[in-house]
């Protein structure tokens, strides 16, 4: 069984930084495409970042320059590097990770900017 374990959330104070990380294990074997998501209570959950195993990246251009992802293939593992945070940043972050027809989704971690 596929999971997906996130870590790294917390709160910080405006234009401070965190990472964010993301290891998938059960059982995967080929990984296409590892991402992130962010959700805030009462809003969709929205795109932020993903990154191909190619090493391709795209972003959300609310957080591009800000963010970076990467990611770790040896250890099915991707990460990101947020800063210059502000308070809109705040929200449950989520993993994502496509491999072939399937889609898999961590638990969340909450990332929570403080002025």
């Amino acid at each position: 069984q596929v999971q997906l374990v996130e870590s790294g959330g917390g709160l910080v104070q405006a234009g401070g930084s965190l990472r964010l990380s993301c290891a998938a294990s059960g059982g995967i074997f080929s990984i296409d495409v590892m991402g992130w998501y962010r959700q805030t209570p009462g809003k969709q959950r929205e795109f932020v970042a993903k990154i191909t195993n190619a090493g391709s990246t795209n972003y959300a251009g609310s957080v591009k320059g800000r963010f970076t992802i990467s990611r770790d293939n040896t250890k099915n593992t991707v990460y990101l590097q947020i800063s210059s945070l502000k308070p809109d940043d705040t929200a449950v972050y989520y993993c994502n990770v496509v491999s072939g027809p399937r889609s898999y989704w961590g638990q969340g971690t909450q990332v929570t900017v403080s002025l």
